[in-house]
């Protein structure tokens, strides 16, 4: 699965790439309870810690879909 985090004050976008949605979640929560640093791995293998009180938004993705001419396929 696929999860966008926006960086406030920013345009930076932080894309990864998760395999358990309730894992990264339980940790997502961990991080914004302790106020310090949440560390990530992007979709190009760099890692980056970001304060997570400069965390705009975390995006989860569905299931992947597939484009089929202007449809979107299931």
């Amino acid at each position: 699965m696929k999860v966008r985090i926006g960086v406030s004050h920013t345009d930076k976008l932080i894309e990864l790439e998760i395999d358990d949605v309730d894992v990264f979640k339980q940790q997502m929560e961990s991080a914004m309870q302790s106020g310090g640093l949440a560390w990530f791995t992007d979709s190009k293998g760099r890692s980056v810690a970001i304060t997570v009180a400069n965390i705009a938004f975390v995006e989860i993705e569905d299931a992947p879909q597939r484009t089929v001419g202007f449809a979107v396929g299931k």
